[in-house]
């Protein structure tokens, strides 16, 4: 049988602006707890249920919001900071549900003078899924887990580079992994020492096979304002949902990496964009578009 612990909100790592931030989560009705085995603890994170109906407490910054969880557990608030700015950085936001373990995770808010912000996918960008080989894709996702998958040679170091600004742009992860792999991305991530990210992971559902991650860019692109740095892999539709993307904010899309991950020989994907094989491409690319220095990570 299947070991649950008690009830638990799980809220979700954020970015936001000195304006406005938004928080979101899920109330587990049984938070998984234990298992003898990597794969029983994966398969425990997917099939954990969900509370609807439920108050959620929401806090951040001194202000409160009391929101109630969908039928899928979900629950969403946006916080406005009035006429006294959220201050920029690292932050906590915490979220309480009665008879459930509450919830804290990071807020990361930028700077109004950070130069951009970077949107990046997971899968194959930074950790290795191998997604277009079914058979290793399964062992990554079911037999792996933040401890053994294995990591993209030099990304941890291209992300540092980015992020080494005076007014320090944020991370937002928009990928297809599901929301109940939050906990799990965010120890890889720290890991292998990632910069902060804001997740925004996939709930897996019909309305989500395809087309998931344009709505949810848009709405970061519309929540904070400035240059976009867009950061995937060609193994499956990033070079796509990125141009879609830059079709229609032609003029906030700064820049494109795309990582060499397989489905690389037709060119016409990568109009406009930089495809890497090798993270020093990346690097060298970024050294030439400004957006890091020359002495920072192994650009020339």
């Amino acid at each position: 049988m299947a070991a649950f612990a008690q009830p638990v909100v799980v809220l979700f790592p954020a970015v936001g602006t000195t304006a406005q931030v938004t928080v979101s989560g899920r109330v587990l009705k049984n938070g998984p707890s234990g298992g003898s085995s990597t794969i029983s603890r994966n398969l425990r994170r997917l099939t954990t249920s969900n509370w609807e109906g439920v108050e959620v407490d929401l806090r951040f910054q001194g202000h409160q919001a009391v929101v109630q969880s969908g039928h899928d557990g979900n629950f969403e608030a946006t916080f406005a900071s009035g006429s006294k700015p959220f201050p920029s950085g690292l932050w906590t936001a915490e979220a309480a549900v009665k008879g459930a373990e509450p919830g804290r995770t990071t807020v990361d808010v930028m700077s109004d003078k950070a130069p951009f912000f970077v949107i990046s996918d997971f899968d194959d960008t930074v950790a290795i899924t191998n997604v277009i080989e079914r058979g290793k894709f399964v062992e990554n996702v079911f037999a792996k887990d933040e401890l053994t998958q294995a990591v993209v040679p030099g990304m941890s170091a291209f992300y540092a580079c980015l992020r080494a600004k005076p007014e320090k742009p944020v991370f937002a992860l928009v990928s297809g992994s599901p929301v109940q792999y939050t906990a799990r991305v965010q120890r890889f991530l720290q890991k292998h020492d990632f910069p902060v990210f804001g997740q925004y992971l996939r709930d897996l559902g019909p309305s989500t096979l395809s087309d998931y991650k344009q709505p949810v860019i848009r709405s970061l692109l519309k929540s904070i304002a400035g240059p976009v740095v867009l950061i995937g892999d060609s193994g499956e539709h990033d070079p796509e949902v990125y141009a879609q993307i830059r079709s229609e904010f032609p003029t906030r899309v700064k820049a494109i990496f795309i990582r060499n991950a397989g489905h690389a020989e037709d060119p016409k994907r990568f109009d406009g964009m930089t495809l890497f094989a090798d993270v020093k491409e990346a690097e060298k690319s970024a050294v030439a578009q400004g957006l890091m220095e020359s002495s920072c990570g192994g650009a020339p």
